[in-house]
């Protein structure tokens, strides 16, 4: 079996092929059908003229149902008004597969209704194009690491202890006999693979229990964390800046169509593609922010609002950075000659999408470390794996971490960061 993919039609103009696909819509009249197909790689319209096919196929084509898998065969051929710069006259329809009943109609549904059928929603444009969008960025990740360098180190999912708190953790039940954790992130273990091969970076499911229903949280998201030996701080926010140039401006070039499907302006991410983030200290974010009627003192975290005023200032991201570090997690490096602060850094997405990455230099020295995770209250014998990587040749060495979802929500200009996963896992959703 030979078929031709949507996406590559405009390059078999005057040619007859045909289409494994499936129905979308419908309209028909008298004489004349027309068929909205799509077959994963995009979309097309084919048209069945009545005056020129077989009668049976005619028929065929006009009672056909919404999301019915079919063979169309026809001959490609250019038209101006079509979003494919093509169309297909049909000469032959055969059926694969019925669909009697598809509960996702062209009427308005609600989203709890097209979440609760996520399972078929995913067939449709939005869906189409924001996983295109998605499958685009995460190949970027790889190239981007892959020719700098970069080793991929797959982290375990299951940990025996925390890395950011105790208070947002998926605890479980080893055989009656032990505990064990999901991860919330890699950092730790990708640590002692910056340790082994220099430069690696992490790729996977993360898990967070957070009872928030928020657009901007998810109980289970994909993590991106890169970890970098004899990096230091600055090198940490170059490299940041450098990997988010990179994927927005691969996303403009090979995924722009999809992006304005979606109704996003690519001309709003242009800025970030070219780089130049701006810099600010914590204490500056602060003090703007209290200009603008906010109340906010030194350890104070930022919210939601406070990330959305920071990054209505600028057409890129920005960075805030040398947090206090009683906001912090426990492994960041101080600011030299000033304990209170630490070599940290959020990047902030413009339009309101708040936090993208947030990074740290790392303490390399181990009494320090050892410190840090008492004043915690952390199990030490859970971290002294971890604290062996600072007895056996320590050295400085940064990384940092960003939510896929997060990042693609910005990028697509959608409103929640459900709309970015395939199948999300919310406070509210589990099915399907």
């Amino acid at each position: 079996m030979s078929y031709t993919p949507i996406a590559r039609l405009p390059q078999h103009v005057g040619d007859t092929v045909t289409v494994a696909g499936w129905l979308t819509n419908l309209r028909s009249s008298g004489k004349i059908a027309f068929l909205q197909l799509r077959d994963g790689s995009g979309f097309v319209q084919g048209v069945v003229a009545k005056n020129d096919v077989a009668e049976e196929v005619f028929e065929r084509a006009r009672h056909l149902t919404q999301e019915c898998s079919v063979l169309v065969t026809g001959s490609v051929r250019a038209d101006e008004r079509a979003p494919s710069g093509v169309e297909l006259a049909v000469t032959g329809v055969e059926v694969v597969g019925e669909s009697t009943d598809y509960p996702i109609t062209p009427k308005e549904h609600g989203v709890d209704f097209l979440f609760e059928h996520r399972h078929l929603y995913l067939r449709h444009r939005a869906p189409w194009a924001i996983l295109r969008v998605r499958d685009e960025v995460e190949r970027g990740v790889h190239e981007f690491f892959g020719e700098r360098g970069f080793v991929r180190f797959d982290s375990p999912v299951f940990t025996p202890s925390a890395a950011e708190g105790t208070t947002n953790l998926f605890e479980i039940d080893l055989f009656e006999e032990d505990k064990a954790y999901l991860a919330q992130t890699g950092q730790l273990y990708a640590e002692a693979g910056a340790m082994a091969l220099g430069k690696v970076y992490t790729f996977g499911p993360t898990f967070r229990a957070e009872k928030s229903k928020t657009r901007r949280h998810l109980l289970e998201f994909w993590m991106l964390e890169p970890e970098v030996a004899y990096l230091d701080h600055e090198g940490n926010m170059a490299l940041q800046e450098e990997m988010v140039a990179y994927l927005v401006g691969r996303v403009l070039e090979r995924r722009a169509a999809e992006l304005e499907s979606l109704g996003r302006d690519p001309k709003k991410l242009e800025p970030t593609a070219e780089g130049g983030f701006p810099r600010i200290s914590y204490d500056e974010a602060i003090e703007y922010l209290n200009a603008r009627g906010e109340a906010l003192t030194f350890g104070d975290d930022f919210g939601a609002p406070h990330e959305t005023m920071l990054g209505e200032r600028y057409d890129r991201p920005v960075f805030v950075e040398k947090w206090p570090t009683e906001a912090k997690a426990f492994y960041m490096e101080p600011v030299p000659g000033d304990p209170t602060r630490v070599l940290a850094s959020d990047m902030i997405a413009p339009e309101g999408y708040g936090e993208l990455i947030g990074g740290s230099q790392r303490i390399h020295d181990l009494k320090l470390l050892e410190e840090r995770i008492d004043q915690h209250g952390l199990p030490r014998e859970a971290f002294e794996w971890y604290l062996d990587l600072r007895r056996y040749g320590t050295v400085p060495h940064s990384g940092y971490g960003m939510g896929l979802e997060r990042f693609l929500a910005w990028v697509t200009g959608v409103q929640h960061i459900r709309q970015v996963i395939p199948f999300p896992r919310m406070l509210t959703r589990m099915y399907p």
